[in-house]
């Protein structure tokens, strides 16, 4: 028979994953017990973050980062991390405070985020999107000790530090001024630019008792109510994204009726098109800590730009690319695509944003020697619980893929008092080694939303009966642009605040790269004027940039509600539908 007429698939997931996790081989699951709860967990995954730092030094003299003309080693950057890691101990950092970092994807954010995590510091990294108000609280609330910050955002914290008292020190990268603050030191003395890691000492990194079930991270998540809640992830939970990030590729083999390649030491250094923010899970989780621990290399942009994409891709052999379908649709549609030499193209993967299922086709069309992917997680589930690619994936082009074999995920009632059965749909609860441990410093919050290891989703979803998962929408009042989330209750305060609206809403409308993009629903106060720029300037002035609405329609009377009071977003929704008709 060949390989042509290999009748997909040759065996069950229940089959490949029984296969790949058995005794002996690398995706090997054993049963711990954490904080109470029985949890199925990776046997040879990295203990520890400071693990995966001395594992990335192996790789030595191969390229790590690349940013613009500068390019890092796996050496360089283990020397930058421990300079780094000393002078952070010397400020007198120690496992459990946390350290901030506020930058943009340049070469020093992992320098700094490992530095921490090899001292057992608790990182902190924030949305370097966020506006210098939504920066301070992130800084007070997780009563940051450092922060490590590049200079356009200290330019936007500035004026807040003396409002943080428990913050210390503040690094800024890539500093041109004198500061005259007292805290305030430029990184580059500590280590010096890029180029000039490689010469700083190759001292051993500074000792710390750091174990796999330590609170490792901090990452800001926005909830429907209230300030953004901080999610504490540990070592573990980080480092579970290595495995289930790597067994996608093996089930399929499986999946074929093929048998999994051995790894080859020999073969070219994978590459990846880094175009997500490491300050996400995704970035952090799913992508720089993978790669440092496998050996690829991350070539890095300022921002966004499909030209500037496809020069990376030829230029740097790229062989991942991808974040949020967004970046799917440039590569596949840009009409200068045709221009360049993107056939070391072996992978578009991307999540965090719904997908429209042709998109799965048109990438196949487009790049035949590459495999399309996607996944399902959260800030809460540090990162990937479900995966879905290549063949699997184009069977079915609706679905996130089934869980990694150490994860649970099912469907239960919106009150959560029952289990439905597969095929149903309810809201997503999922479990494994994966899912933080709460909120950080908020226990009703963390009460509301993990319950005995699992974690209430928000999310509605079906579940087939082979375990894939199917995201119907989210029962969170939240909507997502590009990767970004965006809690509509956040935006809806702010229009609440201008003096001339009464009443506001925030839907969703769709947008073929984005996914869906925010638009605002208002009504005024009886004889008060706003115009819809005002209105969006207003929010402007007061959020991150993504979340300002790109359309506002007036509504001339209260906005329609159910017998509950809640605002029928559906029924707005359809002006917008309207609107573009």
């Amino acid at each position: 028979m060949t390989d042509a007429a290999k009748p997909w698939p040759a065996m069950s997931i229940a089959q490949a994953h029984a296969i790949l996790t058995s005794p002996g081989m690398p995706f090997e699951m054993e049963d711990k017990e954490i904080r109470g709860i029985k949890l199925r967990v990776w046997k040879n995954a990295p203990p520890t973050l400071r693990a995966v730092v001395e594992a990335g030094r192996q790789h030595g003299d191969k390229i790590f980062l690349v940013h613009e003309d500068e390019r890092v080693s796996y050496e360089a950057l283990y020397r930058a991390i421990g300079a780094l890691a000393r002078q952070l101990q010397a400020d007198g950092v120690k496992k459990g405070d946390r350290v901030a970092i506020i930058m943009r994807n340049l070469p020093e954010w992992p320098v700094a985020f490992y530095a921490a995590a090899v001292l057992g510091a608790i990182v902190t990294p924030l949305n370097a999107w966020w506006t210098g108000p939504e920066l301070e609280y992130g800084l007070v609330d997780s009563g940051s000790k450092v922060v490590i910050v590049d200079a356009e955002r200290y330019q936007r914290i500035a004026e807040h530090l003396h409002n943080c008292p428990d913050l210390k020190h503040v690094y800024v990268s890539r500093e041109i001024e004198e500061i005259a603050d007292p805290r305030v030191t430029k990184l580059e003395t500590i280590i010096g630019a890029p180029e000039l890691w490689g010469s700083l000492p190759a001292d051993p990194l500074p000792p710390a008792d750091i174990q796999p079930d330590d609170d490792a991270t901090i990452f800001y998540t926005s909830g429907t109510t209230g300030k953004p809640k901080g999610a504490l992830a540990t070592q573990r939970n980080i480092n579970s994204n290595i495995m289930a990030g790597a067994i996608g590729g093996a089930r399929t083999f499986l999946r074929r009726g093929e048998q999994p390649p051995a790894p080859d030491p020999n073969a070219p250094q994978r590459s990846s098109l880094i175009s997500v923010p490491f300050f996400h899970a995704t970035g952090c989780f799913a992508i720089l800590n993978p790669s440092l621990m496998g050996g690829a290399k991350l070539v890095m942009m300022r921002k966004w730009d499909p030209i500037r994409a496809f020069e990376l891709i030829e230029r740097e052999k790229v062989s991942s690319a991808g974040g949020v379908p967004t970046i799917a649709w440039q590569l596949i549609e840009h009409p200068a695509r045709k221009n360049y030499d993107l056939s070391s193209l072996e992978s578009i993967g991307y999540g965090g944003a719904p997908s429209a299922p042709e998109l799965v086709r048109k990438i196949k069309e487009t790049f035949p020697k590459s495999a399309a992917g996607n996944g399902w997680g959260m800030t809460e589930t540090s990162a990937a619980v479900t995966g879905n690619s290549a063949e699997d994936y184009e069977a079915r082009p609706e679905s996130c893929g089934p869980a990694v074999p150490v994860s649970d995920i099912k469907i239960m009632t919106i009150e959560g008092d029952r289990e439905l059965p597969r095929g149903e749909v309810g809201e997503l609860w999922a479990k494994g080694p994966q899912v933080v441990r709460g909120y950080w410093n908020k226990p009703e919050a963390t009460a509301q939303t993990f319950v005995d290891g699992w974690v209430k989703t928000g999310d509605l979803a079906r579940i087939d009966e082979e375990g894939f998962c199917f995201i119907i929408d989210r029962a969170k009042d939240m909507l997502i642009r590009g990767g970004e989330n965006i809690y509509c209750i956040e935006v809806e305060n702010v229009l609440y605040d201008h003096p001339a609206v009464m009443d506001a809403a925030l839907v969703g409308i769709p947008h073929k790269t984005l996914g869906e993009e925010p638009a605002a629903v208002v009504t005024l106060k009886e004889g008060a004027s706003a115009t819809e720029q005002e209105l969006r300037t207003w929010v402007a002035e007061r959020l991150a940039a993504f979340k300002v609405p790109v359309k506002v329609v007036f509504w001339h009377e209260t906005l329609p509600r159910n017998a509950n009071g809640k605002i029928l977003k559906n029924d707005l929704k359809k002006l917008f539908v309207e609107e573009t008709a």
